[in-house]
């Protein structure tokens, strides 16, 4: 009775309540991934009535099979991973000098480009002046459309620079300046190397996004050979309801509305498989970054 008491006083009682409210956090953010991992390893017709609960029921392997035989989600694939990594690297390559640049106190008008960049977050030009302008610079229909549009995030931007700002000391600088390294050097040789965390947020912030990314594919890509996964993810769910619609018609004969029975179960199926297809690889890779993207989060965006 007095361990029992010790335990419910004071702080081990509000730890006691923290740990508990914790669980029921974390059970409440994964049973939707729990969930989708068991309806792609159960039969339709199960997950349709509602019978998936915590386990497979009619366990089967014919979602993943038809996804392996759907040439299109390799398409889509090895699309995404081009886009993913080409674009990203773009976003590194002009966030990171730009957001070093602007938290150089000696950097005259830094205080102007940062209302200009601002300004760009409260104010866009349109989707039909935005589909114009990259139709005048011949990148429609291309793979660099994707990679180019949103080449900079000016919030990526100003957590980054707030991460120099305040994470890299001037002396540093001061003295490699001394010693005859111009600018360039310095970035490249001492600045880059001392924010791997910051780094480290930008590639997970970009990465993600574009690896996300379907609006622009779907307003500026015609070619199929050029959709990223989540298109044809996306083509995958509006078939489901398109099947589904023309099921409950009453101008179909018994004979196709079974047929189309059979072919929205299918959907249904591959739905669930493609979407752990598809996050997969970020489950993979975040884990492995974790450590770097909570330091380096914390330090850019509180800190300035």
């Amino acid at each position: 009775m007095k361990k029992l008491r010790t335990i419910i006083s004071g702080s081990n009682f509000f730890q006691l309540v923290v740990n508990i409210l914790m669980f029921a956090f974390l059970l409440v953010e994964l049973y939707p991934i729990i969930y989708v991992i068991i309806c792609s390893f159960s039969d339709p017709d199960a997950v349709a009535r509602g019978d998936i609960i915590l386990w497979p029921v009619g366990f089967t392997l014919r979602g993943y099979e038809m996804v392996l035989e759907y040439s299109d989600i390799w398409t889509g694939y090895a699309n995404t991973i081009f886009y993913t990594v080409a674009g990203t690297m773009i976003n590194l390559a002009v966030t990171l000098p730009c957001a070093y640049a602007l938290s150089r106190k000696d950097l005259r008008g830094r205080k102007i480009f940062m209302i200009f960049f601002m300004i760009t977050m409260y104010v866009s030009g349109g989707l039909i002046p935005g589909y114009l302008n990259v139709k005048s610079f011949g990148l429609l229909n291309t793979r660099a459309v994707l990679i180019l549009i949103g080449a900079m995030s000016v919030y990526n931007m100003i957590v980054a620079r707030s991460f120099f700002s305040t994470s890299i000391p001037n002396e540093i600088t001061e003295a490699a300046r001394i010693d005859g390294c111009n600018d360039f050097s310095i970035f490249s040789k001492i600045i880059l190397p001392l924010s791997k965390p910051i780094v480290v947020v930008m590639i997970l912030y970009y990465g993600i996004g574009h690896w996300n990314s379907y609006f622009n594919a779907m307003i500026y890509l015609d070619d199929r050979s050029k959709f990223p996964l989540q298109m044809f993810l996306r083509e995958i769910l509006l078939q489901g309801k398109i099947y589904q619609e023309a099921i409950n018609s009453s101008d179909i004969s018994p004979e196709e509305a079974l047929r189309l029975a059979e072919l929205a179960k299918s959907s249904e199926l591959i739905k669930y498989c493609v979407i752990i297809v598809s996050t997969l690889p970020m489950m993979i890779i975040y884990p492995k970054l974790q450590k770097y993207f909570e330091k380096g989060i914390m330090i850019g965006s509180i800190k300035g």
